[in-house]
């Protein structure tokens, strides 16, 4: 008998648990270890942080719902992986064995970058649902009292999704308020220009998204590394095409909400030969390291090069569509290796396909492969997409219930947004 240890029950991780354990069938354990005693559906944060969405809403309990497929669970922080004796080292429970460990982690969240960043200085965050609860009591107070507000990506960051999506999201949230005419309002990114996206832009995001910051009112500020954070004010230097400071900016504001870099989480970091210097994992095409065959990993806390230089910089984001493929890859793989005794030979996809809800509309994006040049670009923005984050938010949750392995993004984003034929095109 094998047993599969799946690290972190995210967007990748507890997907994972539920095909791995799907395909290697009851000779074989699989056990999830993750620090909370619950799933908590991430990309819902911004809605939470505006009082759109309870916590409740978006949460269940782990144990509950693994136990009815017969898959272990574990509530521990882990401390450190032991890759010589094939443990899980923890300073709240026993050491947890493995034959083989799917790493699902997600990032560390790298405020510490940037002076003054973050829920434990001067700005608020979406990253997580604590965060975003935070978030919530200082919208609330932003409500009360208004004032400016900045919102944006710090330099390394490589995840802009939410940070639009808030910005919109806010704006609405504050015009249902009847404050919004109180409130200024800037969108400060390290991307080179609106709509990049950490892909090089995607169709028409520069136009269609500067169009809706512009009609928003929500003015930006591109090439923006921040220097430092202080109470109340945001200290940038703007930087020209060539990396040199262009000018500098000093923004006060009464509420902030910046995406962070992200980095690798500690205990995966600190394994030798593991990652990559920013601490993401090194996989191969299989989702398999190279130094660790009885290791694999997908989702965020995976190794993935920039898509091109930029003047302040910029990562590559890992979207749902795609951690969900790396995710079936490796159950697949797994099989191959476990069950069938061969090499394996699934593969995970480049596609970046995302739906970003924008308050009362939305937008939704293409982008196949995600690094160009690709054989479908495609941005698309309407009511519509602001229906279907909702409805796939329900799909999400639902999977999580039932453990059904079925490939939500696949089955249902690619439906809703109704470009099947685009995914056979490619």
């Amino acid at each position: 008998m094998a047993t599969v240890v799946v690290l972190g029950a995210g967007t990748g991780g507890m997907p994972a648990a539920y095909e791995v354990k799907e395909a290697l069938g009851s000779a074989h354990e699989v056990i999830m270890v993750n620090e909370r005693p619950e799933f908590r559906f991430v990309p819902s944060n911004p809605w939470v942080a505006v009082g759109w969405r309870e916590p409740d809403a978006i949460t269940i309990p782990i144990e509950k719902y693994l136990a009815k497929k017969k898959i272990g669970f574990v509530c521990a922080r882990i401390d450190k992986i032991d890759t010589d004796n094939n443990l899980l080292i923890s300073e709240q429970h026993a050491p947890i064995h493995y034959d083989y460990l799917i790493i699902a982690t997600g990032p560390k969240l790298a405020f510490s970058n940037i002076p003054g960043a973050g829920p434990g200085g001067y700005t608020q965050s979406v990253c997580t649902l604590d965060h975003a609860e935070k978030c919530r009591d200082d919208v609330e107070a932003l409500i009360a009292n208004p004032g400016p507000v900045v919102v944006g990506s710090f330099q390394g960051a490589s995840c802009f999704g939410p940070a639009y999506e808030y910005a919109f999201i806010l704006d609405k949230a504050l015009k249902d308020a009847k404050i919004r005419h109180k409130v200024p309002m800037y969108f400060v990114t390290s991307e080179p220009y609106i709509g990049h996206l950490g892909l090089g832009g995607v169709g028409d995001s520069k136009s269609l998204l500067e169009s809706d910051l512009r009609t928003n009112d929500i003015k930006w500020i591109c090439n923006a590394s921040v220097d430092k954070v202080e109470q109340g004010v945001m200290h940038i230097s703007e930087m020209d095409k060539k990396g040199q400071l262009d000018q500098s900016h000093i923004i006060e504001f009464k509420h902030a909400m910046l995406i962070p870099p992200f980095a690798g989480v500690d205990c995966v970091a600190n394994v030798e030969g593991l990652c990559n210097p920013k601490g993401f994992v090194i996989t191969d095409e299989h989702q398999r390291s190279p130094k660790f065959p009885n290791i694999f990993s997908g989702g965020v806390c995976v190794a993935i090069p920039p898509v091109e230089a930029t003047p302040v910089p910029t990562g590559t984001p890992k979207t749902g569509y795609m951690i969900e493929t790396m995710m079936t890859a490796i159950a697949h793989n797994l099989k191959q290796i476990i069950v069938d005794n061969t090499e394996p030979t699934h593969k995970g996809t480049w596609h970046a396909i995302c739906l970003a809800d924008m308050g009362d509309t939305g937008a939704a994006f293409v982008a196949m492969p995600q690094i160009p040049p690709r054989n479908v670009t495609w941005f698309k923005k309407g009511k519509w997409v602001h229906l279907a984050k909702i409805a796939f938010e329900k799909y999400f949750m639902r999977k999580m219930k039932t453990g059904t392995s079925e490939p939500v993004y696949e089955k249902y984003v690619l439906k809703a947004l109704g470009i099947e034929r685009l995914q056979k095109e490619d």
